[in-house]
């Protein structure tokens, strides 16, 4: 009885962390209020990605190679987010519908994680593959400009 009561304690503490993983998600995705991601027509989004392939281009001294290379792995990553999105036109709603009643839809919100979860386990190979094919394009100063970025060093887009 103790193993039962166990696992499914586990069960239903991982449903309610991947449930809490998908509305932080979402919601740190939506509180912009300028238009970005899955929101933007096809144009507006290749204007936004060659303006920040661009901004990057800038920065890491890019040749038109490596620009090209960086709008395609700008275009996987649109189509994993689109994707993640779904068909719904307003995820908060979605995570809304979890807790509407007096008990968390917990069936509900593991359908939801494990839906969001297979998408990016299929799409993720393709946005990996931009990503090496990207980055190992860059030659060595490039590629150490990136890994100053990451280590906080250098603040490319800082505004302030």
């Amino acid at each position: 009885m103790k193993n039962f009561l166990q696992r499914n304690i586990k069960r239903a503490l991982l449903g309610i962390f991947g449930a809490a993983l998908v509305a932080g998600g979402l919601a740190a995705c939506g509180h912009r209020h300028d238009q970005v991601g899955a929101t933007l027509s096809a144009e507006q989004y290749a204007q936004k990605r060659d303006k920040m392939v661009d901004r990057v281009a800038g920065r890491l001294d890019l040749n038109d190679d490596q620009k090209k290379r960086l709008g395609v792995l700008g275009d996987k990553l649109y189509e994993q987010r689109t994707a993640l999105m779904g068909a719904s036109k307003d995820p908060r709603a979605d995570i809304k519908a979890l807790v509407a009643g007096d008990k968390l839809d917990v069936a509900r919100a593991q359908a939801l994680v494990n839906e969001k979860t297979a998408l990016l386990q299929t799409r993720s190979p393709e946005v990996l593959a931009a990503l090496a094919d990207f980055y190992n394009s860059l030659n060595a100063t490039q590629q150490q400009k990136v890994r100053d970025f990451l280590d906080g060093r250098n603040r490319w887009f800082h505004r302030g």
